[in-house]
């Protein structure tokens, strides 16, 4: 929902007037888009996922608005093409779905949502943490069925515990701050580090350390060639 809010804006900057297909809808796209976009782009909603075996649907559309499960490869993309789009609008951050070569050698234009909360993703990385370390998850499916038995839900202290982060961009250094809370030590790695973080406490260490010293890993990186199949 952040996505879509600061995706809206931003097509107002960019471009005028455009028939735009939606692609994967939600029902909260839908609501968000509509509210934010009022008449100014004509929006057309498809709750299936843009691919080659999609892209009929995109003919006499000036741009298509994707998500992270539309596969944006090169036949898609020609496809699509040819169909008279000429914008590729990602309501997400990551652009890693998409064939960025082809799209450029179509003539395409290829937007992303810039920034959204870098929180929002980092406290639910922390909530993910804390569900496994306490068995949250399954004490409350226990209980539903009026269950209380203890057997097998033994936790641990996040406290004390050292914090490996992969990628310390702006959702990894929300991430480490929160952590440093927990009164943890938070160890790093990262192409380009942060002084931010160094000044807090966290210190940086090659990739193969952080995967020997950390009790709990987490990965704040895009999926690119070179972070594929790192763990």
């Amino acid at each position: 929902m952040y996505g879509d809010e600061g995706l809206i804006r931003y097509f107002h900057i960019s471009i005028r007037y455009m028939r735009i297909a939606v692609f994967s809808t939600q029902s909260y796209d839908k609501d968000y888009l509509d509210r934010f976009n009022g008449d100014l782009h004509e929006l057309t909603y498809f709750e299936a996922r843009l691919k080659v075996s999609t892209a009929n649907l995109t003919q006499g559309y000036d741009g298509v608005c994707v998500f992270v499960n539309d596969r944006l490869d090169a036949a898609t993309i020609k496809a699509i093409a040819q169909n008279g789009v000429r914008a590729i609008i990602l309501r997400c951050a990551g652009f890693n779905n998409v064939d960025l070569e082809m799209a450029k050698q179509c003539g395409l234009t290829v937007l992303r949502v810039p920034a959204y909360s870098p929180y929002a993703v980092a406290e639910h990385a922390v909530a993910l943490i804390m569900t496994l370390a306490r068995k949250t998850h399954k004490a409350y499916n226990r209980v539903r069925e009026s269950n209380f038995s203890l057997e097998r839900l033994n936790g641990f202290n996040i406290h004390g515990k050292t914090i490996g982060v992969i990628g310390t961009g702006k959702i990894g250094m929300a991430f480490c701050d929160i952590m440093k809370g927990f009164g943890t030590e938070v160890i790093a790695y990262d192409v380009v580090e942060s002084p931010d973080l160094v000044s807090k406490g966290v210190v940086y260490v090659s990739l193969d350390e952080v995967m020997k010293r950390s009790d709990i890993i987490s990965l704040h990186c895009p999926l690119n060639p070179t972070t594929k199949y790192m763990i």
